[in-house]
């Protein structure tokens, strides 16, 4: 292998990142404010980009250096990124070259208009606007898992996009564990006579000085804003160009404080990894999670772990009381505590407690399986959703948009990514058991709003390499072991068995 050649090839990867990064910010701007009457056209322009870089990314030039550099004594030579990159890209590179490019371009236009109707879908409640575009979404994820082949279910291929190593049934296998603890607490929950008042949640909260009090906890949290910067969107997400550039954005409802705040700490954690992978990445698909469940481990670690406990709040509840006198001036850090941690059914994801929020994700993850395989259509999934929120929660939607219409994922044609949310609470539970292990006063930590040692060992265990390790290599390279759902179980048992 010459040097030249690993250069060439360096530098491909690196305009195909620079396109990359470029559509990261169209998208970033569709989403959060671009004028309606240019959607049409940037869905089209993106389309375009997009293609240019696939046609890139499996380009004749591209086959030529990977078939190279992929060779066993080749690999041999190179050092442990460009290693890791070259089978990075070989692995992207043989799913890729299956997709005819100007299929591949009618699918991203498809998409990109597709968030746009589901957004106005959502606002009328309206599943009929929607369903003609989730229907040929659905189709191209089909034709897709046909091209790019599958072992077992058809639904793995989708799944290893996301969570590389993760099956339907290993799935299950965790899925059927957690569901067997967590529906006898949520059923206790339910039929549990005192009722705790959170009312006072739900008065109004002025959105600017909402805003305010976020942008005061990120800061304190260690987001970097020379590196970063918090905008609205319909639903929150974070976007990492590169880790000088990690953008996250929330919304804001007058009437619940908790919804922007721990939707901002939740995007927050997902930025604090991003703007900490190694500089040695940047310019490289390493430069990025190591997959969306380990990614999903940091926000809901922040989220969860971080922002919803007791210590946090007895170092920033009077803060939150100093920008709103009026409606929390009566409620001790206590009641405080007690409400945003309160476990009961509710119908939407988001807002749903870390209790129940697994029963949200299996219920997507079963109508995701029955779309790829068939066994559902796409015009049934609104009864279908409906009847499983009865099943599993106790509770039923009363119109789409707090049904099946409420997430944006598959407007986005993310198939195999909703069961990513909770394979991140179970890594984030195992994460969290590790840490108190390596620092026992953690609490103590928190309750000081000294939250360094934390960010410096998440760094140094999980952050920095990017996707230079696999989550099966993350989480052990945490705690010794593999994934291993009895951390989670043990933890909502603890917080909210009532015997």
């Amino acid at each position: 292998m010459s040097k030249q050649t690993l250069d060439d090839f360096r530098d491909l990867v690196r305009k195909v990142k620079s396109y990359e990064e470029a559509l990261a910010v169209m998208y970033w701007d569709l989403r959060t404010g671009a004028p309606k009457k240019g959607v049409e056209t940037r869905s089209e322009v993106i389309g375009v980009l997009s293609t240019e870089m696939f046609k890139l990314s499996i380009s004749t030039e591209m086959g030529s250096y990977l078939e190279e550099l992929s060779q066993a004594d080749q690999l041999e030579s190179l050092d442990e990124i460009n290693r890791k990159l070259v089978l990075e890209c070989k692995k992207e590179y043989e799913r890729s070259v299956k997709i005819p490019p100007e299929m591949y371009q009618e699918y991203v236009v498809l998409t990109s208009q597709a968030e746009s109707i589901w957004e106005d879908a959502k606002r009328a409640s309206d599943y009929a606007m929607f369903q003609p575009y989730l229907e040929k979404i659905v189709d191209f994820n089909q034709k897709f898992v046909e091209l790019w082949g599958y072992e077992g279910h058809r639904y793995n291929t989708l799944l290893d996009m996301y969570e590389p190593g993760i099956t339907v049934a290993k799935l299950d296998e965790v899925f059927d564990e957690l569901r067997k603890h967590t529906v006898p607490l949520v059923l206790e929950m339910k039929n549990d006579p005192s009722k705790l008042d959170t009312s006072f949640l739900k008065q109004h909260y002025d959105v600017s000085k909402q805003k305010e009090f976020s942008l005061f906890i990120l800061k304190e949290l260690g987001y970097d804003f020379e590196a970063g910067r918090l905008d609205e969107s319909e639903h929150p997400f974070a976007t990492g160009l590169n880790p000088g550039d990690v953008r996250i954005t929330t919304k804001f409802k007058p009437y619940d404080i908790a919804f922007a705040l721990f939707g901002t700490i939740h995007e927050c954690g997902h930025a604090l990894y991003e703007q900490n992978v190694s500089s040695k990445l940047i310019g490289t698909p390493l430069c990025n999670g190591a997959s969306m469940g380990i990614h999903e481990s940091q926000s809901r670690f922040w989220e969860i772990y971080i922002g919803s406990s007791l210590p946090f709040w007895q170092k920033y509840y009077n803060d939150l009381q100093r920008y709103f006198p009026e409606q929390l001036a009566d409620i001790s850090v206590q009641q405080f505590y007690r409400a945003i941690n309160q476990a009961q059914p509710s119908l939407i994801r988001i807002e749903a407690d870390e209790l129940t929020y697994n029963l949200h994700i299996m219920i997507r993850y079963e109508l995701e399986k029955g779309l790829i395989s068939g066994e559902i259509q796409v015009a049934d999934l609104p009864r279908l959703w409906n009847e499983k929120y009865e099943q599993y929660l106790g509770v039923k939607p009363s119109n789409d948009a707090e049904g099946v219409l409420q997430d944006v994922h598959w407007a986005g044609g993310a198939f195999g990514y909703f069961p990513s949310y909770s394979l991140g609470n179970m890594y984030a539970a195992q994460m969290i058991h590790a840490l108190r292990l390596q620092l026992p006063h953690l609490d103590t930590l928190v309750a000081q709003g000294e939250f360094t040692p934390i960010k410096e060992w998440l760094t140094e265990k999980v952050h920095q390499f990017g996707k230079l390790l696999t989550p099966e290599e993350i989480i052990h390279n945490v705690s010794g072991e593999e994934l291993n759902p009895a951390y989670l179980v043990k933890h909502l048992t603890s917080k909210y068995a009532r015997s």
